[in-house]
Parts: structure tokens; sequence; C-alpha cells
């Protein structure tokens, strides 16, 4: 007996659901697939070491050439720094997907893969790209492109395949790069202020020295730090109220554009919400709402919402962005009523309330869900599944 046309479709909604739930639960973890192999155990540290486990795990798409022990100590000889060392193995993760199979099937037997290496800025030209070749008697061969097409290294066999999500093969050897292996500038070595100054913010590098403010933020790079610089032409035009602060307030405002965690662009899309600031402390929330509007990332308070318009640097655990309005919280500056639109009330004040409710500190627990608030998988698909029981029923 046929099925009434409502029913069905129920039925096809209620599948679509459960589609949608399992394909949203099957995110991979390079740490726990490279941990049921101790030979690639060295591997597998340095990866989380060098915070490219976490990289790895949030692409879709990407392949993993590994080496074992002996390979890595091969490699760590050589004296490099933790810094450098990424370099390195960003050039073995490909952005793109290679199973075993695939690696015989190559196009003309040979091709040009980019590497996460050459993704991120840091290789210059065409240094980040891998030849990967698919030689006689079944060999492949693996070799960096600026190591004048040579083939130092071969592929030994498949330690795991999610088509097409995460492919991780073991190759024999590190591949050589002259360009991945130059000397790296670790965090600490990096001029925050410098940055700033070179790249149109240096009205705010200059309040963040004469306040005192830029300590804070160079004592926070080493454990990841997000910044977020009003360009020189917005700090000037916010100048006149910025003087009408204390001295203890602007130093609050200035530690109100950072977050004392790595979020890159694509983390603050994923997660949108509620984010603590260096400015944080306990009572005094001072935080802010993350929002994104398709490829737009709004930055909004109860006073003001930015935009951010550029990256300046982006080499984790320090990123740096450009917006287009100074950041206004709360506790410093009124909000004008619900009718108005939302502006700067002239001064600043103390006794204004945070937004939100004291449940907004319990969404950012976790430094890697920072702002995230929303359902678990599980509470997800129980929520689904009551829903779709429920119109099934009726």
């Amino acid at each position: 007996m046929p099925h009434p046309p409502a029913l069905t479709s129920t039925l096809a909604l209620s599948v679509l659901f459960l589609f949608l739930l399992s394909s949203t639960s099957q995110a991979h973890n390079i740490t726990r697939i490279l941990a049921k192999h101790p030979e690639l155990s060295s591997f597998n540290h340095y990866l989380t070491l060098t915070h490219l486990a976490t990289e790895i795990n949030r692409r879709q798409t990407i392949t993993v050439l590994a080496i074992d022990n002996a390979a890595m100590s091969s490699l760590l000889s050589k004296g490099l720094s933790v810094y450098t060392i990424k370099n390195v193995l960003s050039l073995h993760v490909l952005v793109d997907y290679f199973g075993a199979k695939k690696l015989h099937q190559i196009t003309h037997g040979t091709t040009l893969a980019s590497s996460m290496f050459q993704a991120t800025g840091a290789a210059a030209g065409t240094s980040g790209y891998v030849n990967i070749t698919n030689l006689k008697g079944g060999k492949v061969g693996f070799g960096a492109e600026d190591n004048d097409g040579k083939l130092n290294s071969f592929y030994v066999k498949s330690v795991q395949e999610m088509p097409y999500n995460i492919s991780v093969l073991q190759i024999s050897q590190v591949l050589t790069s002259a360009e991945a292996e130059a000397p790296t500038a670790g965090p600490s070595q990096l001029n925050l202020t410098a940055i700033l100054s070179k790249q149109g913010c240096k009205a705010f590098a200059d309040l963040l020295i004469s306040s005192g403010a830029d300590t804070t933020f160079e004592t926070n790079i080493d454990g990841g730090l997000t910044v977020f610089c009003p360009t020189d032409a917005v700090i000037n035009g916010f100048l006149p109220k910025y003087k009408n602060l204390t001295t203890s307030q602007k130093v609050s405002l200035l530690l109100y554009h950072g977050i004392p965690v790595y979020q890159s662009l694509q983390m603050l899309k994923s997660n949108n919400g509620l984010v603590n600031t260096l400015a944080t402390d306990k009572a005094n929330k001072f935080d802010f709402t993350v929002q994104n509007d398709g490829e737009i990332v709004s930055l909004e308070t109860e006073v003001v919402t930015a935009k951010i318009t550029g990256t300046l640097i982006d080499e984790e655990p320090l990123v740096i962005y450009k917006v287009n309005k100074v950041l206004q919280p709360t506790e410093l500056f009124k909000v004008k009523t619900a009718s108005a639109p939302k502006e700067v009330a002239e001064g600043p004040d103390d006794s204004a309330d945070a937004p939100g409710s004291d449940d907004s500190e319990d969404q950012t627990a976790d430094s890697d869900k920072n702002g995230v608030a929303g359902l678990d998988g599980g509470r997800l698909g129980m929520v689904v599944l009551s829903l779709c029981a429920g119109v099934l029923l009726m």
C-alpha cells in the first residue's frame, strides 16, 4: 500500500536529517590516527608541538605524508628550531586528497601538489609545492619543487584513508627543501608593534606603547594571540573620545582588541558567539560577539559593530586582523536607546552594565571552541531524532 504524500515527504526529510547528522560526525583526528602506529610517534608528537595537528583536523580535504621515527631523527639532528621544523612538516601536508590508488593514476604520470607550507604564504614562489611522480615498478617518488626536481622520498604504504576527507601515507624520507629549512623567527622574536606600524596600524601601535598595553600583548603571543587593529584613519578619528578616558580605561580599551587564543579566519567564521578578551577580568567581562555573513566577519558590541577588512599576519600562534572601527565595550561607553543606531555616547561610563548573562562565561571555557554557543554532536542527534519521531507519529 503506497504511503500518503505527506508521510513520504516526512520520511525523506527524516532520512536527510540523519544523513546530515552522520556526515558532520565524520571529522578526522590526525593524532588518534597516528597513535595507532608507534613507528610514527615522533612525527605525531611534532605535529602536536607545532600546532599543525589542529590545522590538519580543521581542514576537510587533506593528505599527510608521514615519516617514521628514523627519518624524524635525521631531521631533528640538524638542530632546527621548532618553528623551522613546523615549516618542514608543513611541506608534508598536502591540501588535496591523494589516496594510494590515485598516486598510480596521476595524469601524465606527474603532478605538483600544493602543501600547507605554500598555502600559508610562508613559502616564496613555487617552493611550497611537492612533485609527485609515478615511476617504474610501481614506485611513487616525492620531492620539494625547490629541490631541483629531485625525488628524494618514496611511497611506503597507506596508513589510513577516509575518501575524500583525509589520507595518511607513509613516505621514506623527509622532503628536502632549503626554503622550508631556512631559519624562522619564533613568536617571541616577533615585534608586534613593528608589524602593526609597517602595515597601516601605526597609530594603534603607538597607543599600545604609550599606555604600556603592548607588554600584555607580547607576553600572550607564545600561548596564542589574536589581535584586531583599527587602521590609522580610524584611530585618528577616535582620538578625541580616547583622550577622555582615564589611564586604566585606556589600557582596558586597548586590551579589548586582543583575544588570548589563536583564531584563524576560518575558526572565527565557524565559532560564532561570545569571546573573552585580554581585558576580561572575572565580572568585568569585556567580551564581544563574533558573527559572520558568508565571507564577512563582524565583531559586535552593544555599542558598535566592526568588520574585519584584512589580515596582516597569520602565523600560528599569532594572527593580526585589520578592523574598520574601534571596538567599544559597554563597560566604558554608554549605549543609546534601542530606537537609535548603535553609536558611542559622549565620554566614558564605568557604571554601564556588561552585555549578556553570566552564562556567557561557560561558553568560552574551551579555547578550541571559544565563543561557541551550540549543541554538540550527541545532543544535536537527540534533538533531530526526537523531532523526526514526533513528526512521524503525527
